[in-house]
Parts: structure tokens; sequence; C-alpha cells
């Protein structure tokens, strides 16, 4: 299906841009201070989505879809608070932010879609089994 690659593509592409754009930020472009800042570790928490969102598990794309709103806020306080260059990185980071969540958002909507009650069920057995817990074995009810 095309939308679902399509919002994939997003998705990775622009978790990737918000993670090269964490690091470029605070250790060369604007950081807080001269040679670079702690608050570029801000950058490791976006890595462990990304095997998720490879792999095509709607779970990450359900969870990152909550936690990028952390790095929205951080981009919108530093967008009206910082000046210069560093306003600017903070108004990029506020877009990406937003096409990754409309892009996750879309992806777990359209699969979800196509999919019907029985692949929704199929993958609360799925990601029961990965993480060792039992199903419920009541499909949720739309």
């Amino acid at each position: 299906m095309a939308a679902v690659d399509f919002t994939r593509r997003l998705a990775v592409g622009s978790l990737l841009a918000l993670i090269a754009l964490c690091l470029a930020w605070e250790l060369w472009l604007a950081p807080l201070r001269p040679g670079g800042s702690w608050l570029v570790l801000k950058a490791l928490p976006l890595t462990i989505p990304l095997a998720g969102l490879l792999k095509n598990r709607m779970y990450t794309y359900r969870w990152l879809s909550l936690l990028i709103w952390v790095y929205f806020t951080e981009g919108v306080v530093r967008a009206t608070s910082d000046q210069g260059l560093s306003a600017w990185l903070a108004g990029i980071e506020v877009l990406l932010c937003t096409l990754l969540f409309v892009a996750c958002a879309l992806h777990v909507r359209i699969r979800l879609k196509a999919a019907g009650k029985e692949a929704i069920a199929a993958d609360a057995a799925a990601s029961a089994r990965e993480r060792q817990l039992p199903a419920d074995p009541t499909p949720p009810q739309a």
C-alpha cells in the first residue's frame, strides 16, 4: 500500500532529521555553552524508536506519537525564548516534530483501517508475546 509506505518513510526521515538536528544544534551550531553542552543527550531517547520504525512495528508508531510532544514543547519554548540561530533551530525542531507526529498518526490510522479487527487482535497478541505477557482474549471494540 503506497500510503503506508509513504507515512513510514516520512516518519523515519523526520526522526533521523530530528536526531541529526539535536546533535548538530547542541554540539556545533548553537550550544548552550561554548564547545557543546550536555543537552546533546536529548538525542538519545530518539534513537530508541528507530529500530521499531524500521521494523514497521505498530506499537512504536503509537508511543512515539506521544513521546514527540516533549520535543515539540522544548522547541516551542526555545523558539520563543532563545534568539538568533538557536531560535531558528527550535523552529525547525517544531516543524520536524509536527511532521513526525502526523506521519505516525496517519500510519497507524491507515494500517488499522486496512487491517480490521482481526489484525488488531493479532497485533496485540504479537506484542504480548514479545513482552512475554498473556494476550487479551477479547478483541478491542471499535
